[in-house]
């Protein structure tokens, strides 16, 4: 059995793992805060980009960045996610540009499957959305303690 040495700076490496993710770059998304078991991850909406023909953020925006913290949040104690389940209650949309976040923890970490929970924000601090998920764990990142 080969001993894997362990990340200190958890947030760090997890940051600069998912610097290569072209997806998240290429979206805009920014991870701003990893604690172990959870994540807050944003977005600047930019209405040239984000807004529909309605001329409101358009919901798949809202699903991507959601789904971006999904993967951070499992990172954040060493697992490796695949969602299973997603179930998104849409309460408030973005009408002009601004900053969205999304704050997540586990509710439930086993063997096979995490649930993760998550509620999304606009820069006013107002609920967006509600997020609750079932990841299905297809591996470990033997580097990141599962507790930290």
């Amino acid at each position: 059995m080969v001993l894997v040495e362990q990340v200190k700076d958890v947030p760090a490496y997890i940051r600069k793992m998912y610097g290569y993710n072209s997806f998240m770059n290429n979206f805009g998304v920014h991870i701003d805060e990893i604690t172990c078991g959870g994540a807050v991850v944003s977005i600047d909406i930019d209405p040239q980009k984000h807004f529909n023909h309605r001329g409101i953020c358009h919901g798949g925006v809202f699903t991507a960045l959601a789904d971006s913290v999904l993967g951070v949040t499992g990172a954040s104690v060493g697992a490796a996610v695949a969602t299973l389940n997603f179930s998104m209650n849409f309460i408030k949309n973005v009408h002009s540009a601004g900053r969205v976040y999304v704050r997540s923890r586990i509710r439930h970490h086993g063997h096979t499957t995490m649930v993760i929970e998550a509620e999304m924000y606009d820069a006013e601090e107002r609920l967006m959305a509600t997020i609750l998920t079932t990841m299905f764990i297809v591996g470990r990142f033997e580097e990141i303690p599962a507790k930290w």
